[in-house]
C-alpha cells in the first residue's frame, strides 16, 4: 500500500496517455510527469489511489538520451504542454505508439500505424489563444492554469512559444489598460471582478482579433483600450467583448459585442476563404490543418459523382473542400452559428453543391438514412468523446462505401472503429498528424472501407 509522501527509487517503463512516465512499485502503476522510459529516479507519491498512484519526480538518477531542456521557463508549472522535456522526435514517436497501442488494445485492430506527420518548425503555430486573467500580488496577470487546477501560472516575459508573437503583444496591451483604467481581474471564488479572459484569433495573412471576456458590458476607458491595442498590434482587425457573468468553466459567453473593427475576419485554408468569428470553430494549426484535410480528401477517393455526408461539420471547412470534388455534400452540425457560417462560407467560395443542416448528428443522420439517404462516403469529425452509437448505427445501415474518420481522441477512435468493423467495415489506412506540438494530443485520420463479405442487416447499437 502506497501512502502520500512516500519516496521510492523507481524505473520508468513506458509512457502514459498524456506523456507522463509509467513506473511500477510492487506491481502498482505510478504515473510520474516528466519521466521518460528507461530513466531511474527518486519519486515522491503525491496522490495514492486504490489501484494506481500519481508521483512527482524528486531526483533524476539516470537520464534518457531522449531528454532535453524545456524551452519554456514556465513548463514545469504550466498545464499547456506535456512534452517539452523530450526531443520533438521523441514526442512524435510517443504519439504514434499511443495510437498504435489503443487501436490494438481497445479496437482489436492489427493495422500498422506509420510515423506521425510532424512540423519542420513546431513553434508559433497556434492561431488561437485563450488566457485567463487573475489578480496576483495586487496586479492583473495573464497566463495558463497549472495542471488539474485553476492556479494561474503567469506567462513568461517572452510569451508562449507555441503562440504567435502578436497574441502576446495583445495580452500585454490589455494588461496595461487594466492597470491604467483600474479594471479588475475576475475572482473565480467570489465571482467578483470584470475581466475573465483575453482571447486572440489570428489569420494567416497577419490579422488579429481580440476578444475580451468580461462580466459586464460597461468597461472603463474603452477608447484607451482600443488605442492601446492598435498601438501594440499593427495587424489588429477586430476588438470584441464577450459578456459572461456566469460561474462556469466555459470561456465565452453568447453575448458578443463589437467594440472596434470587423465583427469577423476572413482566413484562407486549402485555397478556400472562411469567415472567422469569436464563436466559430477553426483549427488552431493552419499548416497542419491543410495536411489533415487534404489527407481526408485523399481517403474519400472522390470522382465527382458521389454523395457525401460530413458529420460534425462545424463551419463547413471539410465540407467545402469535399464539395469541390463530389456531386453533393450534406453537412450536419448542432451549433446554429456554425451552420450560418458554413452557408456563408459556401456562398463566399461560389460552392453550390453543399447543403448544411443544423441539429444533433445522432438525431439527423439516422432520420436521413431512414428517409432513404444512402451516401457513398461519410466523413465524421466528432468531438473528443467520439461518435454517439446512433451515428455509428446509421452509418452501418446506410452502407457507404467508405468512412473517413477524423479524430482528436485516439481512445474513442479505437472504440468506434471496432464497432464499425463489427458492422461490416475494415480499416484500410491510418495516419496521425501533429496538430498540437509539444502536447500529448494528436489528430488521426482513418479510412474504413465496406467489407465485401459484410451483412447489410448488421446493427451495432449499444
Amino acid at each position: 500500500m502506497l501512502h502520500k509522501n512516500d519516496i521510492f527509487e523507481m524505473t520508468c517503463d513506458a509512457f502514459g496517455q498524456d506523456a507522463q512516465g509509467v513506473c511500477r512499485h510492487e506491481g502498482m502503476a505510478v504515473f510520474v510527469p516528466g519521466m521518460l522510459p528507461g530513466e531511474r529516479a527518486m519519486v515522491r507519491i503525491v496522490k495514492p489511489e486504490k489501484r494506481f498512484a500519481f508521483g512527482r519526480l524528486e531526483q533524476l538518477l539516470f537520464s534518457s538520451p531522449d531528454r532535453t531542456e524545456p524551452f519554456c521557463p514556465a513548463y514545469r508549472r504550466c498545464g499547456g504542454c506535456s512534452c517539452q522535456h523530450m526531443t520533438y522526435e521523441t514526442s512524435l514517436r510517443f504519439k504514434r505508439d499511443q495510437v498504435q497501442a489503443l487501436l490494438e488494445r481497445v479496437g482489436g485492430l492489427s493495422i500498422q500505424v506509420p510515423p506521425v506527420w510532424g512540423m519542420d518548425e513546431p513553434f508559433a503555430y497556434r492561431n488561437k489563444g485563450a488566457y485567463p486573467v487573475a489578480n496576483i500580488h495586487g496586479k492583473p496577470v495573464c497566463g495558463f492554469f497549472a495542471p488539474r487546477s485553476h492556479d494561474l501560472i503567469p506567462l513568461p516575459d517572452q510569451g508562449c512559444r507555441i503562440q504567435r508573437a502578436d497574441s502576446h503583444d495583445a495580452v500585454q496591451a490589455v494588461l496595461r489598460w487594466m492597470h491604467e483604467s483600474g479594471a479588475s481581474a475576475y475572482d473565480e471564488v467570489t465571482g467578483r471582478g470584470l475581466v475573465r479572459h483575453v482571447m486572440t484569433r489570428s489569420t494567416t495573412d497577419g490579422g488579429l482579433m481580440v476578444v475580451l471576456v468580461v462580466t459586464r458590458a460597461d468597461i472603463p476607458q474603452k477608447t484607451q483600450l482600443i488605442a492601446c491595442l492598435r498601438d501594440a498590434v499593427p495587424g489588429l482587425q477586430s476588438l470584441c467583448l464577450s459578456i459572461n457573468s456566469r460561474k462556469t468553466n466555459v470561456i465565452l459567453g453568447t453575448d458578443i459585442r463589437l467594440l472596434w473593427g470587423k465583427p469577423e475576419m476572413e482566413d484562407t485554408l486549402c485555397g478556400l476563404r472562411f469567415s472567422v468569428s469569436p464563436l466559430s470553430f477553426f483549427q488552431v494549426n493552419p499548416a497542419q490543418t491543410e495536411r489533415l484535410y487534404q489527407l481526408a480528401l485523399e481517403y474519400a477517393q472522390l470522382t465527382g459523382n458521389e454523395t457525401v455526408v460530413d458529420a460534425y461539420c462545424g463551419a463547413g471547412t471539410i465540407s467545402l473542400l469535399l464539395a469541390r470534388h463530389a456531386a453533393r455534400v450534406i453537412g450536419i452540425e448542432i451549433v446554429p452559428e456554425a451552420i450560418d457560417n458554413a452557408k456563408a462560407n459556401a456562398q463566399r467560395n461560389g460552392i453550390d453543391r453543399a447543403q448544411f443542416l443544423v441539429g444533433a448528428t445522432e438525431t439527423l443522420l439516422p432520420r436521413l438514412v431512414d428517409e432513404g439517404l444512402h451516401p457513398d462516403v461519410v466523413v465524421v469529425d466528432p468531438p473528443r468523446k467520439g461518435c454517439e452509437p446512433a451515428v455509428l448505427d446509421a452509418i452501418v445501415k446506410a452502407q457507404p462505401k467508405r468512412v473517413v474518420y477524423v479524430s482528436c481522441g485516439a481512445p474513442t477512435l479505437a472504440r468506434d472503429a471496432k464497432l464499425l468493423c463489427e458492422g461490416g467495415y475494415q480499416v484500410e489506412r491510418v495516419q496521425c498528424v501533429d496538430m498540437f506540438c509539444w502536447t500529448g494530443a494528436v489528430e488521426t485520420v482513418m479510412l474504413l472501407s465496406k467489407s465485401s463479405v459484410s451483412d447489410p442487416s448488421a446493427s451495432i447499437s449499444v
